[in-house]
Formats: structure tokens, C-alpha cells, sequence
């Protein structure tokens, strides 16, 4: 039997539903804090592109953008993003493709930035992909990654591996009362330390534009899952190529930890 897989296109779709303008202007300040607020002349490619959001952000700075995706959804997300704000635009192309083939990258030569955020984790083979993509970093470029942070423990990476897996393989209605209960238990649990819910859905914003509801439904499914330390992504991403470790968030607990690497040689 094939290992399950998260819908992710179908996710982002209904995400693409109630896009809001002041999610476009969070995404594109997050893109624009971590590769500089004008890039003009500059090539972008999004690895994983999703709903096309961060794609977007990169266009309205400027950039020639090339997106891509492995899942047909998520590329028709992208592609109506395209459609909506930048329609017959020569300067961003939307194609279906994986980072885990190189023969498909090797036709795509190499870019100024190179972005994957939380995407090359549910990969199924991590490593192999932030290897390759590594490799499209351009001379005196940036390789801008997100990447589940590891965490052991009974509640860690390992218990939400299982997790995942099974949410992917169940049944719909057991897929919906998982998220009704993981639901609740995020209300509850803000309201417990103080916080309004009802606020916090709101005002929610992953720094990057995203949605409350879609985030969560993101986690619960989002499989394949791998995680690493933020030090064995420094060590495998310097140590493969060499790149110089620019800027770094990292998360404590197990969501994203981001990392900006530059190209150590100069163009």
C-alpha cells in the first residue's frame, strides 16, 4: 500500500476563498523583511508554491518569478493567483514540478533567491530535497528555507508523525472530528491562559498572511512529516555548500524554524 499524502492543493484552495488584501500585505512584508523590500532585476523561485502567496509577495517586490509545485491543486492555486493580480505577465511562471527530480531542476538553471518555506519537510525525503535545492542558488545568492523543527518526547516529532499519517489514511468523518477536538483544544487552551479566542482567530496572522483555520487543518494532515534541529540543518546546508548562515528565527517548540543562508562566492 502507498504511504498516505496530504491534500495540500485542496487546503490551499479553500484558503485562496477568503484571501484577504491585508493577508497579501503580510505576506509580502514577511518576503520582504527576509530578501530586502526591492528586487527589481532579481530572479525568484518559490519551491512548493502552494497558494501562490509567497509567489505573489515576490512579484509585487519586483522579482521574475518562477513557481512550482508537485501538487496539480496547489499549482492551479498559483496559477490563479497569476490570473488575479498579474494576468498575462511575462514575469511569472507558474509550472508543475518537484524538487526531488533533478532532471526537471537541471532545466531550470539558477536564480538570485531561492525560497521553499515549510515545504521541503513533507518532501518524504528531506535531506536529498534541500540538497537540491541548495543547488539553484545562484553565485552571491540567497537560499531562504523553513523547516520543522525536531522535538523529542511523548508529545514530540515522532508522536505527530503517527499522528499525520493516520489523519491522511482515515476516513473523512474521522478527519473532521480530529480537527473539531484539535479545534477545541486550541480555544480552550487560549482562553485558559487569558486570551480571547474569538480575538486571537481574528487578529491571527503567521507573520506571513496565512489563516487560522487553514494553519491548523495544515498541521493536523501535512504528510509527509520530517523535522530537523535548526543544527543540523547549519551543518548540512554550510557544510554541503558552503553558504553563510545570514539571518535565523528559530522555534522552540514544533513549528518552523527559518534560516537565510548567502551564497559564500560572489557572482
Amino acid at each position: 500500500m502507498a504511504d498516505p499524502a496530504f491534500a495540500f492543493g485542496e487546503n490551499w484552495a479553500r484558503f485562496l476563498t477568503s484571501l484577504s488584501d491585508r493577508q497579501i500585505e503580510q505576506a509580502t512584508g514577511a518576503v520582504s523583511t527576509l530578501v530586502g523590500s526591492d528586487l527589481r532585476g532579481k530572479t525568484f523561485v518559490d519551491i512548493g508554491s502552494g497558494s501562490g502567496l509567497s509567489s505573489l509577495a515576490a512579484r509585487r517586490l519586483g522579482a521574475r518569478v518562477y513557481s512550482f509545485d508537485y501538487d496539480e491543486r496547489s499549482v492551479a492555486c498559483t496559477q490563479e493567483l497569476r490570473r488575479r493580480f498579474f494576468p498575462h505577465d511575462e514575469d511569472w511562471t507558474v509550472a508543475q514540478g518537484s524538487v526531488l527530480d533533478r532532471d526537471y531542476l537541471a532545466t531550470l538553471g539558477q536564480f538570485d533567491i531561492v525560497y521553499s518555506w515549510g515545504v521541503l519537510h513533507h518532501t518524504g525525503q528531506m535531506w536529498k530535497a534541500i540538497e537540491n535545492a541548495a543547488g539553484l542558488v545562484r553565485p552571491g545568492g540567497l537560499f531562504i528555507i523553513g523547516i520543522y523543527n525536531f522535538r523529542g518526547g511523548r508529545r514530540g516529532t515522532a508522536t505527530w508523525t503517527r499522528l499525520k499519517r493516520w489523519y491522511c489514511s482515515a476516513a473523512r468523518w474521522q478527519q473532521l472530528t480530529w480537527e473539531t477536538a484539535y479545534v477545541c483544544w486550541q480555544l480552550v487552551s487560549t482562553a485558559a491562559v487569558g486570551r480571547n479566542p474569538f480575538r486571537m482567530i481574528r487578529d491571527y496572522h503567521h507573520g506571513r498572511g496565512m489563516s487560522w483555520r487553514r494553519d491548523a487543518t495544515d498541521w493536523l494532515g501535512g504528510y509527509p512529516y520530517e523535522a530537523a534541529t535548526p543544527a543540523e540543518i547549519l551543518e548540512f546546508v554550510r557544510g554541503r555548500f558552503g553558504f553563510v548562515l545570514a539571518k535565523q528565527k528559530i522555534d522552540l517548540g514544533l513549528g518552523v524554524s527559518e534560516f537565510v543562508f548567502e551564497s559564500s562566492h560572489a557572482p
